[in-house]
């Protein structure tokens, strides 16, 4: 048998209904989506903080989440790992004509928009009213995080046409967008829903402005986390050394030792 067969076995072993593990008997297709994201994110840190073992751990566990869906699934007669490893493999030959077929592209922007308009036909066959238009917009997972799910929406509107041609204007859609939030800010009576409007219109902004630049939103967000709680680590270290605790001294004290651990701050090295 093979790896993936042996884990294929062992999945069915903990579903077992009579001797199986008790906390995987009771699962559901939906009950395992957070530990599903989880693993994921767990995948991307390993990458980031570049290290092979953990890449490799953290693989196995999300391909397990992969396995745990596929036998769900084939519990409840939908689909199994098989049809779901099949699926993906026609798909992929179907998206790639220059890979599997004669079509001849000779660049990376040509390969995606034909990869982009077989997706777009892909959507078009699934719509189940032919009377109706499919949405340039359709099937745009709503469980996404919404940094990444905005410059997706970003993406498909830019493929049709509407989106600027140079990041400028939306360095100006920006300063709009903040000045709106201001406003709001300063109406009274305070308007807390339409703050959180405005807020939501100011990072919908700053994420167009980042896929012009070229910089994913999320990934950018996360090295600035990153960066804050090393930083913010580097500040509560100034204090130790100078005998003193976050309790006892006030903001300015605290912005002070900030820019301390800023100005000695070096990124680790990857």
């Amino acid at each position: 048998m093979s790896a993936i067969d042996d884990l294929l076995a062992l999945m069915v072993r903990l579903r077992d209904p009579d001797t199986g593990c008790p906390w995987d008997r009771q699962q559901t297709l939906a009950s395992i989506v957070p530990h599903t994201l989880e693993e994921a994110y767990e995948v991307a840190d390993a990458i980031e903080r570049n290290d092979p073992e953990a890449i490799r751990d953290e693989l196995g566990d999300l391909l397990f989440q992969v396995v745990f869906y596929a036998r769900i699934g084939q519990e409840q007669g939908h689909f199994d790992f098989n049809t779901i490893a099949q699926g993906v493999h026609d798909k992929l030959i179907r998206r790639h004509p220059h890979v599997f077929a004669d079509q001849v592209v000779h660049d990376q922007a040509t390969q995606r928009a034909t990869w982009e308009a077989i997706k777009a036909e892909e959507r078009s066959a699934k719509a189940q009213d032919a009377s109706t238009p499919v949405s340039a917009l359709a099937d745009v997972p709503t469980g996404l995080p919404a940094l990444t799910r905005a410059k997706k929406l970003q993406s498909r509107a830019a493929r049709v046409g509407f989106d600027w041609n140079t990041p400028q204007p939306v360095v100006a859609k920006i300063r709009e967008e903040l000045a709106e939030l201001e406003q709001a800010m300063a109406a009274e009576p305070a308007d807390a829903e339409h703050v959180a409007e405005e807020m939501g219109d100011l990072l919908f902004a700053c994420t167009n402005l980042s896929r012009h630049l070229g910089v994913d939103p999320e990934q950018a967000l996360r090295a600035g986390n990153r960066k804050f709680e090393r930083r913010f680590k580097g500040l509560e270290a100034v204090l130790t050394q100078a005998g003193e605790t976050l309790e006892a001294v006030d903001f300015a004290r605290l912005e002070a030792a900030y820019q301390i651990a800023k100005a000695s701050d070096q990124a680790p090295s990857t």
